[in-house]
């Protein structure tokens, strides 16, 4: 209640209304009654019950023991006052406020029932004894209005603070939300980092060691040439562990020579042909590295299934988009089963797709059994934020 700024505005109103209702009703008595015995009790009760009322502020809003024992206070003064001097009965109007945001409900209804009796017995004796309906009914209906108002703008506000409290609370479940989604997209973009780095890495070292082991009393030289190849790659990777822990960036573009420094240093290593077309244009840096990675995939896919005798790298520049093309004359494969089987596979062909496809590209696989294999990525020039 304190914090909320029309409360406190809708308090200082009320504390100014009470001061000149006091003030105004002192006046009243002492210009319409000569001074007799009751006017010292007047002034004193009325500066009593001004010096309490300024303590209001001091105990707060909330319903605390110390708060409840000025309200009674408070209001046992102003009891005797009425009962002394009926001009103050409308002073009640701003207690009836301070009554409504301090006590409960009951509590509260039970002391806006008491002072508006004592309100109506007030209005009575000022009239001199008359009957006149309005005293008798207009205090009970002031005291009603008052309260509906009061009772309704509080229901108002606790409406408007259950609803802030929402939209919070979901504010906070959707920055999670946001929060877990992008964790899962990193471990999903670091898991295919590794597998197309490291991982291929290290099964094609396994692979050239295990082929220098079964070479290694036949054929000296050939299994010499096959540790000195693993040999290499190990030095690739130690390069690309190193730029995880950099910046997770692929070790052939840290350099700053480029995508097709990069491709042709690849195509070099692995024995594979090379050839750009078409004019380059810069690309983002995501795209060169998403164009990267998926050719050293294809690439570790033929060294490992395809038997291949030559493979090579085709990248070319169109006017909305650049394509990257990679083909060898191995076994081939049936693409639709691989397609199937995806799920289960592991990260190569899958990978490949999420990179192209998180940079709003696509990847097609063209390939039959025994006709080789020609894989193709194409990225918009236009990159997709």
């Amino acid at each position: 209640m304190d914090r909320d700024p029309d409360a406190r505005w809708l308090a200082r109103v009320m504390h100014v209304a009470f001061f000149l209702l006091l003030g105004a009703s002192l006046v009243r008595f002492l210009l319409r009654h000569p001074w007799e015995d009751r006017s010292p009790w007047i002034v004193a009760l009325s500066g009593a019950l001004a010096s309490l009322y300024l303590l209001g502020p001091v105990l707060g809003t909330r319903a605390t023991p110390r708060r409840i024992a000025w309200l009674c206070t408070v209001v046992a003064v102003w009891m005797v006052l009425v009962v002394l001097a009926p001009s103050f009965a409308w002073c009640a109007v701003p207690l009836f406020y301070t009554g409504l945001r301090t006590l409960p409900p009951r509590a509260a209804l039970g002391l806006v029932t008491l002072l508006t009796l004592f309100v109506v017995t007030a209005q009575v004796q000022l009239s001199h004894g008359g009957f006149d309906p309005n005293l008798v009914i207009a205090p009970p209906a002031v005291a009603a209005i008052a309260t509906a108002v009061f009772v309704h703008a509080e229901r108002q506000a606790a409406r408007q603070r259950a609803l802030i409290e929402d939209l919070i609370r979901t504010r906070r479940e959707l920055a999670a939300t946001e929060r877990r989604e992008g964790t899962l997209a990193e471990r999903q973009r670091l898991s295919m980092e590794i597998h197309d780095t490291l991982a291929q890495g290290l099964s094609s070292q396994q692979m050239l060691l295990q082929a220098a082991d079964r070479t290694w009393d036949s054929d000296p030289a050939t299994a010499r040439r096959h540790v000195r190849t693993a040999e290499s790659i190990a030095e690739r990777n130690l390069a690309e562990a190193r730029r995880f822990v950099h910046d997770l960036a692929p070790a052939d573009l840290a350099g700053g020579g480029g995508l097709e420094e990069a491709l042709r240093g690849l195509a070099t290593r692995e024995s594979a042909a090379f050839r750009v077309d078409g004019t380059a244009v810069p690309l983002p840096d995501r795209v060169q590295s998403a164009l990267l990675r998926i050719a050293q995939g294809a690439l570790a896919n033929i060294r490992e299934h395809a038997a291949a005798g030559s493979a090579a790298i085709t990248l070319t520049y169109l006017d909305d988009q650049v394509v990257l093309d990679v083909a060898d004359d191995g076994r081939g494969f049936d693409p639709a089963a691989v397609r199937d089987a995806e799920g289960v596979r592991g990260h190569g062909l899958p990978a490949m797709r999420v990179r192209a496809r998180q940079l709003g590209g696509t990847l097609t696989i063209e390939s039959t059994p025994g006709e080789g294999t020609v894989l193709s990525a194409a990225i918009p020039l236009e990159v997709r934020q």
